[in-house]
């Protein structure tokens, strides 16, 4: 499919970042070094904030609220997201991040595209439909009509603006993956509304992993 698939393993990494053959020995040591000083600082970091902080803190962020369609072959599927951003504007690339062991994580991987689909604030309900896997049935998910985009990821009929995106790289960064799609297609259907976001829901998504 084209796009490159990284690691992260602690904060210390460079997002797509490339080291040469011929300095990977002079920097291994040092790199190790770093790297276990680090895992031991982030520990301690959240040993001493507590769970509930980390929490409050990270649903404050603004969070626009949508619905990423994914495809590989004849499978499809929508799924809520709040975690949307762009990270580029030459290309214009759109980051969206998506659990590891979620159906859209692995559509996205085999199939190369996904789809935002932005929603009518007033028309919130849709999004707990697409908390789980959905069904699709003769141009339906979930019983809302799709259609295919260009990349043939599902576009949702409702959906006030849309965006069709093509992977270009994703970064595993432990329990989510950043995939960050070029944008290749695009409409606003409808301009006279306001787009949903986290605040007009009492959803909220992100902070600590739940034990």
């Amino acid at each position: 499919m084209g796009f490159v698939v990284s690691r992260i393993e602690n904060g210390l990494d460079g997002i797509g970042g490339n080291v040469s053959d011929d300095k990977i020995g002079d920097n291994v040591d040092d790199k190790n070094s770093a790297n276990t000083l680090s895992k031991k600082s982030n520990e301690d970091t959240l040993q001493k904030l507590d769970t509930k902080l980390i929490n409050r803190l990270t649903w404050k962020i603004p969070n626009a609220l949508a619905l990423v369609g994914s495809r590989a072959g004849q499978e499809r599927n929508a799924m809520t997201t709040s975690w949307i951003t762009q990270l580029s504007m030459e290309p214009v690339i759109i980051g969206i991040g998506v659990d590891n062991k979620a159906v859209t994580h692995d559509l996205i991987t085999r199939g190369g595209s996904f789809t935002i689909n932005l929603w009518d604030a007033s028309k919130t309900r849709v999004f707990v439909k697409f908390s789980k896997p959905a069904v699709y049935t003769e141009g339906h998910l979930n019983g809302w009509g799709v259609r295919e985009s260009s990349t043939g990821a599902p576009i949702f009929l409702d959906a006030i603006a849309w965006l069709d995106c093509v992977v270009r790289q994703a970064i595993d960064f432990g329990t989510h993956t950043l995939f960050a799609g070029e944008l290749v297609d695009g409409a606003i259907e409808n301009d006279d509304v306001q787009p949903a976001s986290m605040l007009d829901t009492r959803m909220k998504y992100g902070g600590v992993k739940r034990r």
